[in-house]
């Protein structure tokens, strides 16, 4: 076990957001979560995963497309 737990708050300022997002992520059921008696804590590897997921990579045009001008 060793991954940190985080709370909401702490979640919220990693991901730069209001507490609201991550709520909204475990209503949704969008990430994995801990209940601990009455408080909800998430893994740091499950933010983790949470952002790898949706990472966009660049697209890479080839060069064909571009031609010189005569």
């Amino acid at each position: 076990m060793t991954d940190r737990y985080l709370s909401v708050d702490q979640v919220a300022e990693l991901l730069g957001t209001t507490a609201r997002f991550p709520r909204r992520l475990i209503e949704e059921r969008r990430i994995r979560y801990v209940k601990v008696g009455r408080h909800v804590r998430i893994p740091e590897s499950a933010v983790d995963e949470f952002i790898q997921s949706r990472t966009v990579e660049p697209l890479r045009r080839s060069r064909t497309g571009f031609r010189r001008a005569a």
